[in-house]
């Protein structure tokens, strides 16, 4: 595991995977197009990536995306987490109900973060 550091400059640690090895070299081209709505593990983690690797910034990723900053840093806490793997939809709620995302405040609810409807 190496150190990195989050948005809020915060130290976190970084888990090495086999898939993130096919995001080392992107290029504008290989990035998800700007219009895109089926958002796959595979296009988050490329759009990480070029944040990650200065392609783009992370203002231009959520301009260019239409994502807003905390939506960002889920799919990249998630990435360091779990791995590229973990951004799949069918994994996102069982990861969540095993460890609250640290540094987002629950929503309103309780406090794994789901609306009660009562």
């Amino acid at each position: 595991m190496s150190a990195k550091e989050n948005i809020n400059g915060q130290a976190v640690r970084t888990r090495s995977d086999k898939a993130d090895s096919r995001f080392r070299h992107l290029s504008l081209d290989d990035l998800p197009p700007a219009n895109t709505q089926r958002w796959v593990a595979r296009r988050k983690a490329q759009v990480v990536a070029a944040v990650d690797q200065g392609l783009l910034t992370l203002d231009e990723a959520c301009r260019r995306y239409h994502l807003t900053v905390e939506e960002f840093e889920t799919w990249r806490i998630t990435i360091e987490r779990h791995g590229v793997r973990g951004l799949r939809v069918t994994r996102i709620q069982e990861y969540r109900t095993r460890e609250p995302m640290s540094g987002f405040p629950p929503k309103s609810g309780d406090v794994t973060g789901h609306s009660s409807t009562h």
